[in-house]
C-alpha cells in the first residue's frame, strides 16, 4: 500500500505523518493495519470535533428477539440513497459533515477504494461494547471493504473465526486506521467486550461502500 498523505483541514493541526501497514497474516480475509494513520496531535483534535458532533443517539437493536437500547451511541451518514439495515432497523443516511467529508476523501486516496457512508460509534467508557457480528449484510456485496478508524481510548478488538474457531485479538489505539476486505466479513466475526479497567472516551469511524439495490 502507498504510504498515507497527510490530512490538512481546519479541525487539524498539519502533520507529516505517514502511515506504515501491516499486513496480518490470517486466513480467509485480508486485514491490514496503520497502527498511526494519524499523529496524536491529529488525532486529539478529530477526537475533540467528532465528540462534539450533534447527532449522537442510543438506537434501538435487535437482541434474541427483543428491542434493546445499543450499548453505545451512533449515527449513521452516507451519500442519498445508502439506507442500511443493521441490527434489526433501519437507518436513513444523515448528510456527511464536512469533517467526515475530508476524513473519508483522505482515507479513500491513500487505501484506493470508494467510500459512500460511515457508521459512526462512540463509546462512553469501558461499560459501553459491541457483541459478536460481522459486517455482511447484503446491501455491502458479497466482500465488502470496511475502513476503521479509530480515535480517543484503546479498546480490545476481537475477532474469531466462523470455521476453524481460531481467534485473533488488536489492541485499536488512537489515530489508528484497520481495513478489513476480501472474504474477512464473510469468514470472521469480530466483537468490542466490555472492560472494568478505566477507559475513556473512544469514537469509531466504519466507512463502507453500500451497494446499489
Amino acid at each position: 500500500m502507498a504510504a498515507a498523505p497527510s490530512i490538512r483541514c481546519s479541525s487539524c493541526r498539519a502533520s507529516d505523518v505517514t502511515a506504515a501497514w501491516t499486513r496480518l497474516d490470517w486466513p480467509d480475509g485480508d486485514f491490514r493495519l496503520a497502527p498511526s494513520f494519524w499523529s496524536t496531535a491529529e488525532s486529539d483534535d478529530l477526537l475533540a470535533a467528532l465528540d462534539a458532533l450533534p447527532d449522537w443517539r442510543q438506537h434501538r437493536v435487535r437482541l434474541f428477539g427483543r428491542d434493546v437500547p445499543s450499548p453505545r451511541l451512533s449515527a449513521w451518514y452516507g451519500d442519498a440513497g445508502t439506507g442500511y439495515r443493521y441490527s434489526g432497523h433501519y437507518h436513513e443516511p444523515l448528510p456527511w459533515p464536512p469533517l467526515l467529508q475530508r476524513l473519508r476523501e483522505r482515507i479513500a486516496a491513500t487505501t484506493g477504494h470508494r467510500f459512500n457512508a460511515v457508521l459512526a460509534n462512540r463509546y462512553r467508557d469501558g461499560g459501553d461494547a459491541m457483541g459478536w457480528h460481522s459486517d455482511n449484510e447484503p446491501e455491502l456485496g458479497a466482500r465488502p471493504v470496511i475502513a476503521s478508524a479509530s480515535f480517543g481510548g484503546v479498546r480490545r478488538f476481537l475477532l474469531r473465526h466462523r470455521d476453524s474457531g481460531r481467534r485473533e485479538a488488536l489492541d485499536l489505539g488512537h489515530g489508528s486506521l484497520l481495513l478489513m476486505a476480501g472474504d474477512s466479513q464473510r469468514c470472521w466475526q469480530h466483537a468490542v467486550p466490555r472492560t472494568r479497567r478505566a477507559i475513556g472516551l473512544r469514537i469509531n469511524l466504519t466507512f463502507r461502500l453500500i451497494q446499489p439495490p
